[in-house]
């Protein structure tokens, strides 16, 4: 970074703020004391922020800590007599303009869409980058003369550059679970994986996407975000969307159409400053309600969208949580007739609402009962039938998952894996990845002792079995300890196994298993030894399979390892990523990238290969224009290849 000159500070302070105390007149001095009040009130804002956004908590309080260095020193200045420096002042509003970007960054961790923050995470990455280059501006080289600052102020203000020089010099580390979670969601072809269910519960879990309330106000800040964007970024805006269409299905919520209830509605669209009163608004919808209804804890709900809720199986508020005394809908028709005459005055056209048919599911609990029992039944018939049903209801929703396991069916399925019927097998095998999507049920089948037949059921089970025993161990490998376990009883031989040899459902239930497996070191090496790399290189090649990115992000982890670097360092390799790097898309642009940089780490041999691909300019092409990490992916490269002298 260029260090700024205190002519050029002079400058702009007096631009500014017309010399601050320097000028010596009263309403200078004032000047520089709002000034310093207003940095300390935003260095209390953002300590008041209560929390953040998981994906990005580190970061923020990392911001704040920093930021909070610098509050002795502006005591000081707003407590001085004498007049301040006009380079001083300058630093001033270098810093005022740092800590505005501070501010709204940290508003939008604090508040903002999480699925937004998830998969746009290299861009906010990025903003956290923009706002330390900012603060070290202002406070790098700060000069003191002609101030009476004490030296535990100066301290402070040095940790200060201290920790911002170390934030710029650190190497940002990729949620890899994360991001290859959000990869495979969001996949085109995905009806066809088996694990989708598993990963969209991890995903639900890291994000607190799980309640109702928590999705209530996703769906309030992705509405905000799509407003502030204007009708840009569409494609992004679509997988937000998406998202969080199967994270409501996930949690139970009946979500026809997610895409128009989350597009601003018609009457905004025609008036977007218009302000309607929350008390309008369902909570559940964050419509306005055409159809009020009061329930028993006395809140307020659109008739159809609380309706859905209870025929879901809730018995609890979804804003408060209480439980109901009673499942009774009063209509609110007070507030409909307020909404009405707003409306009315407003010239707000609300659409009309199908009415909802009162269609409560079926409580399967007794059938539940009686088909855990019949699981161990003499009639192999009725075992056959009862296994079946078992793997339907299991898959239908979150209730009878639950009620599965509290009537005791998982160790009677367990019992079941090895039974030598291939029909009872394979549905068996299914009922318990349908059964571990709840994380209660994942230990418990874990306690029943089911990894060790399920990797039976993958070696020698047929290919519907051996593909669904890979998408359970997928999700049983969500646990850590499990990631050991599945490895210790040489769970991935089977698997890299089936991604050679398996169906196109089987190579990417392989695939998704082996990366979760593969984030415990030990199990890249097992991985390595039992010969991953072959197959991973032929999945690059399989167009039919579209995985590339997947399998990139497999190698990335292996690349890690000195005996992974030397199994995958071939020279058609190198060639095939920089193929990527310059006909790839943004995706597997970034994936490639970071498998060449950290191979090139570790064996600079490996830059002279990929210079004699052509590499050079196909990176300079990604630092002018690819996506922001591709960008810093190919940067380090180039510092690399000069660092070593294989470019000027």
């Amino acid at each position: 970074m260029e260090k700024v000159s205190d002519a050029d500070l002079s400058r702009e302070a007096a631009t500014a703020a017309d010399g601050g105390r320097g000028g010596g007149d009263k309403e200078s001095e004032m000047d520089v004391d709002d000034l310093a009040l207003e940095l300390l009130e935003t260095v209390e804002t953002v300590q008041s922020f209560s929390d953040y956004r998981r994906t990005q908590r580190k970061e923020c309080h990392n911001l704040i800590r920093r930021m909070k260095l610098a509050v002795p020193l502006l005591e000081e200045i707003r407590d001085l007599e004498i007049p301040v420096p006009d380079d001083v002042c300058a630093r001033l509003y270098r810093l005022r303009t740092a800590f505005t970007a501070a501010k709204k960054l940290l508003r939008c961790c604090h508040d903002g869409s999480k699925i937004y923050l998830a998969l746009e995470s290299e861009a906010v990455m990025n903003r956290f980058h923009f706002v330390n280059e900012k603060l070290t501006q202002a406070v790098d080289g700060m000069p003191y003369d002609g101030l009476c600052i004490s030296d535990e102020a100066k301290e402070q203000l040095e940790l200060m550059c201290s920790q911002l020089k170390r934030a710029k010099g650190r190497t940002d580390t990729q949620d890899m679970e994360l991001a290859m979670d959000l990869m495979v969601l969001l996949s085109q072809k995905e009806e066809d994986r088996n694990a989708n269910s598993c990963i969209l519960e991890r995903l639900a879990k890291k994000l607190d996407l799980h309640s109702l309330p928590d999705l209530g106000a996703e769906a309030m800040a992705i509405k905000m975000l799509i407003k502030e964007r204007s009708g840009q970024n569409i494609e992004s805006t679509q997988q937000i969307i998406s998202l969080l269409s199967k994270f409501k299905q996930n949690a139970g919520i009946e979500d026809c159409d997610g895409l128009n209830e989350i597009m601003l509605p018609k009457y905004l669209e025609k008036c977007p400053s218009l302000m309607i009163p929350n008390d309008f608004l369902c909570p559940i919808s964050l419509e306005i309600m055409t159809d009020p209804v009061i329930i028993a804890t006395g809140q307020t709900y659109e008739r159809s969208s609380i309706q859905k809720w209870l025929d879901a199986g809730h018995r609890n508020c979804p804003k408060t949580r209480q439980p109901l005394a009673h499942l009774s809908l009063a209509p609110n028709y007070a507030l409909r007739n307020v909404i009405s005459q707003w409306c009315m005055k407003n010239k707000v056209e609300l659409m009309k609402k199908d009415s909802l048919v009162n269609s409560k599911p079926k409580d399967h609990k007794e059938e539940i009962e009686t088909l855990v029992q019949d699981l161990s039944s003499l009639h192999l018939d009725t075992q056959r039938k009862a296994v079946k049903r078992i793997r339907m209801l299991s898959k239908e929703n979150p209730e009878n998952r639950i009620l599965i396991a509290k009537c005791g069916g998982i160790p009677s399925l367990v019992s079941l894996l090895s039974y030598p019927d291939s029909k009872i097998q394979e549905n068996t095998v299914t009922a318990l990845l349908n059964l571990s999507i709840d994380e209660t049920n994942k230990q418990l089948i874990t306690k029943a002792g089911a990894i060790p037949p399920i990797i039976g059921v993958l070696k020698g089970g047929t290919m519907e079995a051996r593909e669904n025993s890979a998408a359970a161990l997928f999700s049983l490998s969500m646990l850590d300890e499990n990631k050991v376990l599945v490895g210790d009883l040489n769970g991935i031989p089977p698997l890299i196994d089936l991604l050679q040899n398996g169906t196109l459902t089987g190579k990417k239930d392989a695939t998704i298993a082996l990366f979760n497996l593969c984030l415990n070191s030990m199990n890249k090496t097992r991985a390595i030894k039992a010969g991953i790399v072959k197959p991973l290189l032929q999945v690059l090649d399989d167009k039919q399979l579209a995985m590339i990115d997947e399998a990139l992000s497999i190698i990335l982890l292996l690349s890690t390892q000195s005996d992974g670097r030397a199994e995958i360092g071939e020279l058609s390799f190198i060639e095939k990523l920089v193929g990527y790097i310059r006909d790839g898309a943004p995706k597997t642009k970034e994936c490639a990238l970071s498998v060449l940089l950290e191979l090139c780490t570790h064996k600079p041999s490996f830059l002279l290969v990929s210079l004699q691909f052509g590499v050079y300019e196909h990176l300079c092409e990604v630092a002018e224009s690819g996506t922001q990490r591709a960008q810093r992916k190919a940067n380090s490269l180039l510092q690399l290849m000069r660092k070593t002298g294989q470019i000027l």
